[in-house]
């Protein structure tokens, strides 16, 4: 292995814990762009590409090791409203890995020394629908209609060779065990993160029952929640951890609440890095933030690790 090549994100969570990144979408914000729009973020990769690099490397600077690209919202749906044809829809989803290679390029260049990785975020079938559905599940598409639309986006992704899958947010079990089976021969390790509520799924289903739907999936590295209250990930991971024996991963957002009507963030943060401790005890190995979690967030929580 090459100095400049990373260990797998196995090996590496084997050996210790891994800082992931922020909020993608807060990090654009400030930059200036409006993320006012379906395709969110995603938009950038045809207008902007370069923006989404110096939000990845923002990451990197503060301290992450992991870089989740901007492909959340990207879907072949989602830009067939925009006009975009399949051909250009996977040229952008598999851009969105190529700016997240450029950005650890960058990070090596300014000297980062440090294995870097990139996840290749898969989002929930909500965020196509672009309602807050994704903060409930329950889309009344089944397991086989919601593995034919995750599987053709985790296929182009898959092929522009990131480290790892980020099968994100998923708020309703089933929708996991969709992307599970979608996941299988793709060549791509992957981890699994719910949105929950307390001790439930999005959806309602007892985490207990969503993490057992990972726990004997080979490609599946690491299993935890993310866009979540700070409050509810220290359960979900200790759950996580017992019921699968994976590595756990944890992002929740700021503590501010999403108003998918007025598409704009409420009430105050609660995110601190003085919780990571708790995380890790629980069985946290990759720790991160979502949304709202800016570079100085991720940046106490690379000190505090």
């Amino acid at each position: 292995m090459s100095s400049t090549t990373p260990p797998g994100l196995a090996e590496a969570l084997a050996a210790g814990t891994v800082v992931l990144d922020g909020g993608l979408s807060n990090q654009l914000e400030s930059a200036g762009y409006d993320l006012g729009d379906e395709l969110w973020s995603a938009r950038l990769l045809a207008e902007r590409p370069e923006a989404v690099t110096d939000a990845h490397l923002a990451y990197f600077t503060a301290g992450a090791d992991v870089a989740i690209t901007a492909s959340y919202q990207a879907t072949f749906e989602g830009f067939a409203r925009r006009g975009a044809g399949r051909a250009e829809a996977a040229r952008l989803l598999a851009l969105s890995v190529d700016l997240a290679r450029e950005a650890v390029r960058r990070a090596r260049a300014a000297g980062a020394a440090r294995p870097l990785w990139v996840a290749a975020s898969v989002g929930p079938y909500g965020a196509m629908l672009a309602d807050g559905s994704e903060y409930r599940g329950r889309y009344g598409l089944g397991v086989d209609g919601l593995e034919r639309f995750h599987r053709p986006r985790m296929e182009v992704l898959a092929a522009a060779a990131p480290d790892v899958l980020a099968l994100e947010t998923v708020p309703d079990a089933e929708e996991a065990a969709a992307l599970l089976r979608a996941v299988r021969g793709l060549g791509v390790p992957a981890w699994l993160s719910y949105t929950v509520d307390g001790r439930h799924t999005r959806a309602g289903q007892p985490l207990e029952e969503a993490f057992a739907l990972a726990a004997d999936v080979d490609e599946v590295v690491a299993v935890g929640v993310n866009c979540c209250a700070p409050r509810d990930v220290e359960y979900a991971a200790r759950v996580a951890a017992r019921v699968t024996g994976k590595p756990v991963v944890v992002y929740p957002n700021s503590g501010e609440t999403w108003d998918a009507a007025a598409r704009a963030w409420r009430g105050r943060s609660t995110f601190g890095a003085d919780q990571v401790r708790g995380w890790l005890d629980a069985g946290a190995r990759l720790v991160g933030g979502c949304c709202r979690v800016g570079p100085e967030g991720i940046a106490s929580i690379a000190r505090a690790l």
